[in-house]
Formats: C-alpha cells, sequence, structure tokens
C-alpha cells in the first residue's frame, strides 16, 4: 500500500469513527451544546447542535486533506525519508481530534468529566509525536522548525530540529501531567509549546551566526 494510501485509509477511518460517535449520540444532545470552556472549567460558550455536532468531524476532514496534500506541494519533496514519521504525526492529529469530540460529546451527554483535565494527556500525545517528527524530518517547506537559519543551513536544521523534537517529548509528560493537576491543566498544556517557539528561533539564530 502506497504511503498515501495508507494514510488516507487510517485518517478516514478516524473522521468517520468522529462522525458516527456524534451521529450515535445526537438525539440525545442538546439543542444548544457547550463548545467553549474558560481556564477554570466553566462553560462560556455553546454552539446550535447541528454545528457542534459536525463541526471537528469536519475539521479533522479538511486536515486529513491538507497532511495528503503538503509533500506534493512542497517544492524541496524530502518527505520520502521521514514519511512514516509524518503519518505518524497526521494521524496523532486527527486521533487527537476524534477523542475531543467524544469528550465534546460526552460531557454534552451529562457525564462528569473536565474537559481540559481530559484533553491534557491528548494534547501530551501529540507532542511526543510532534517531536518524534521534528527529530527526524529532513529539511521542508512544512513539517519541523522552519526559520530563516534552519531553512538557509542543513546543519543548523539538525541541530535545532533534534533539540526542539526532544524538548516537545519531554513537553508531552508535562501537558499530559495536566490530567492530574486540573487547576494548572492549561498552564502545563500550552507551556511546552511556548517554550518550543522560544528555542526554535533563539538557538536556530544562534547556531547559524556561530558557524558563519
Amino acid at each position: 500500500m502506497s504511503p498515501d494510501r495508507r494514510l488516507l485509509a487510517g485518517g478516514g477511518a478516524l473522521v468517520a469513527l468522529a462522525a458516527a460517535v456524534g451521529a450515535l449520540a445526537y438525539p440525545e444532545l442538546p439543542a444548544e451544546m457547550a463548545t467553549h470552556w474558560n481556564a477554570s472549567g466553566e462553560v462560556d460558550g455553546t454552539t446550535p447542535r447541528p454545528v457542534a455536532v459536525a463541526l471537528l468531524p469536519a475539521l479533522a476532514a479538511a486536515l486529513l486533506g491538507v497532511f495528503l496534500v503538503l509533500p506534493r506541494v512542497d517544492p524541496r519533496n524530502d518527505y520520502a525519508g521521514f514519511r512514516f514519521a509524518y503519518d505518524a504525526l497526521a494521524l496523532a492529529t486527527l486521533g487527537c481530534l476524534a477523542y475531543v469530540h467524544a469528550v465534546l460529546v460526552a460531557v454534552n451527554l451529562g457525564v462528569d468529566v473536565g474537559v481540559l483535565q481530559a484533553v491534557a494527556p491528548a494534547v501530551g500525545g501529540i507532542y511526543v509525536v510532534a517531536g518524534y517528527v521534528t527529530e527526524r524530518a529532513d529539511q521542508n517547506w512544512f513539517v519541523g522548525v522552519r526559520t530563516p537559519w534552519t531553512l538557509e543551513d542543513e546543519d543548523v536544521w539538525a541541530a535545532t530540529n533534534r533539540l526542539v523534537g526532544a524538548l516537545f517529548k519531554a513537553g508531552g509528560v508535562v501537558a499530559a501531567l495536566g490530567f492530574l493537576v486540573p487547576s494548572y491543566a492549561v498552564a502545563l498544556v500550552v507551556a511546552p509549546a511556548a517554550a518550543a517557539v522560544v528555542v526554535s528561533v533563539g538557538y536556530s539564530y544562534h547556531r547559524y551566526h556561530r558557524a558563519a
């Protein structure tokens, strides 16, 4: 099976699963569904049932299309060496959306679960997979740390992506702790991504100019 067909099959199954969860629960869901929570875990936004049930499966389907297209439109087209890792990231992202959709449906059916607490481990899992992919990504325009300095120099690309990949994997553990400490779930989920952005820019700049 070709990589595209493998990704389409796995991603399509996740999209279908998310859609099925919403469809099966639809008659029991409220007309206005809770869809947004503040940092304290309190509902501060609702959405009409048809939109709320369709939104995340539709987003997942659109993202699947994006993941399928990116390797084809990237001018560098250097995905063969890390295509398995790339597909893992795509499926993990779609799986996370399907999981969040299931949590959303469960909460609106009356299941007593903290949304932010429940989502934290899923985000942590995405970080771990993103770290795995980042460490292995060859130079390209869409995946990995893409700063002016990493795209200019292959050695800077490799060093920066190894470092940031390790940070993402450690950050996945930090984010998952939000399940155990729900009052800090938002901070634990956001902090690793913010740290990775700062480090990726600062380190790639430093590494490039040190080698110049």
